[in-house]
C-alpha cells in the first residue's frame, strides 16, 4: 500500500481487532519503524492500541509507550464480575480497574469501554455502574448496547433460549437516555452513537472512517478504504493468518480483494457511517435533491436536520438511527 499512498501524511495508527495487547513490545517497535519508513508522519500522530485488562497484558504498557503508542483503549466491558463471566471475559473487575489506572499513569490518552443493556440489568444498576466509570475521570468512553447478531456465539445462545433477561425496547431506550444524560453532565458528550469524549479527546482514527476518510487495513481479515485517482477502493485481507502471511511472502501484501466501489456503494457507505457522528456528514447536492422529500419528512418529525448539504441526526433521532438510515436508503 505504501507504493500507492506513500506521499500522503499519516495521521493515525490503530492496533485493533483480536488481542493486540498480546503482541511483544518488539513487534510493535518493528511495525512502527516500518510505518515511519513508508509514510510521512503527522507531528501529532495518534497511535492507539486496544488492550485487554489482564495483568499479563497490562504489564507491557510502558514498553508500548516507548515504542510509540500514545493512546490506549482498555476493554473493561463491565464493572460486575458475574456479568464479565456471562460475557465470556477472562478478567475480573479488580484487574480491569488496575489496568485502567496503570494506563492512565503511562499514556497521555486513555479510553475504556463498557457494554450495557445486559441480562437483568436495571436502570439503577446501570446508572451506578456508569457513575463509577465516570468517577475515574476518563478522557473517552465507548458505551455499547449489547446487540444479538446471527452467526455469533451470543446469537446461537439467544436462539437456544439461553439469554434470558435481556431488556425490551422500552427499557433499552431508557438505558440509552440515562447513558446520554450522565455522560453529558460529566462533560463527556457523545460525538458518535456509542462514543463519548471530553472536548479534544475524540478518537481521530475513528473519525477518519466514520467520516469516509482513507485508511490502510493491514493484517488477516483487515478492511481498508483508499481513494485513488478520485475513485474509492475497498480492500480486504485474507481472513486466515497463515493464508495472509503466505500472500505477503509471495505477492507483497495479504489482500484478497482490491476493488473500486460504485458511486452508489460509496454514497451508501458514507451515509451509514457519517450519520453515526453528532456532527453529521456532507452529501452531494444531487443526492440531497433526489432525497429531498424523505429528508423533509424526517425533518418535520424532528429526527433529521439538513444544513446546506450536511445531514445530521437530531438528539431525538439518534436512538432510532437505524430506522432513519433505512428510510433514507430505500425511499
Amino acid at each position: 500500500m505504501a507504493d500507492l499512498t506513500g506521499g500522503r501524511v499519516l495521521n493515525s495508527v490503530f492496533f485493533g481487532g483480536g488481542t493486540p495487547s498480546l503482541m511483544a513490545v518488539s513487534t510493535v517497535e518493528k511495525i512502527m519503524d516500518r510505518i515511519g519508513s513508508h509514510w510521512r508522519l503527522a507531528n501529532d500522530l495518534e497511535v492507539t492500541l486496544e488492550a485487554n485488562p489482564t495483568s499479563t497484558e497490562a504489564s507491557r504498557f510502558k514498553g508500548y509507550r516507548a515504542a510509540g503508542v500514545n493512546r490506549v483503549s482498555v476493554g473493561v466491558q463491565a464493572l460486575n464480575d458475574a456479568d464479565l463471566k456471562a460475557l465470556g471475559r477472562l478478567h475480573s473487575v479488580d484487574e480491569a480497574l488496575v489496568a485502567v489506572e496503570l494506563a492512565r499513569s503511562t499514556f497521555d490518552r486513555v479510553s475504556f469501554d463498557l457494554i450495557y443493556a445486559r441480562q437483568n440489568q436495571s436502570i439503577d444498576s446501570w446508572s451506578e455502574e456508569l457513575k463509577r466509570a465516570i468517577s475515574f475521570d476518563p478522557d473517552h468512553l465507548s458505551l455499547y448496547q449489547l446487540t444479538i447478531e446471527d452467526g455469533t456465539a451470543f446469537g446461537d445462545r439467544f436462539k437456544r433460549g439461553l439469554l434470558r433477561g435481556l431488556p425490551d425496547e422500552d427499557l433499552g431506550a431508557d438505558l440509552w437516555d440515562v447513558t446520554q444524560a450522565l455522560c453529558a453532565a460529566a462533560d463527556l458528550p457523545a460525538y458518535e452513537v456509542s462514543n463519548h469524549a471530553k472536548l479534544g479527546q475524540e478518537s481521530r482514527h475513528n473519525q477518519i472512517y466514520w467520516g469516509s476518510g482513507d485508511w490502510v487495513g493491514i493484517g488477516p481479515g483487515a478492511h481498508g478504504r483508499l481513494t485513488l485517482d478520485g475513485l474509492r477502493h475497498e480492500t480486504v485481507g485474507a481472513k486466515m493468518p497463515a493464508a495472509w502471511l503466505e500472500r505477503v511472502k509471495t505477492l507483497g501484501n495479504g489482500d484478497v480483494l482490491f476493488n473500486p466501489l460504485t458511486s452508489e456503494d460509496s454514497l451508501e457507505e458514507r451515509l451509514l457511517m457519517g450519520l453515526r457522528m453528532t456532527s453529521g456528514i456532507e452529501m452531494p447536492e444531487s443526492w440531497i435533491s433526489v432525497k429531498s422529500n424523505i429528508i423533509n419528512e424526517l425533518h418535520s418529525i424532528g429526527l433529521l436536520k439538513c444544513e446546506t448539504n450536511a445531514l445530521l441526526v437530531t438528539e431525538a433521532g439518534r436512538p432510532v438511527l437505524n430506522s432513519v438510515i433505512q428510510k433514507l436508503l430505500v425511499s
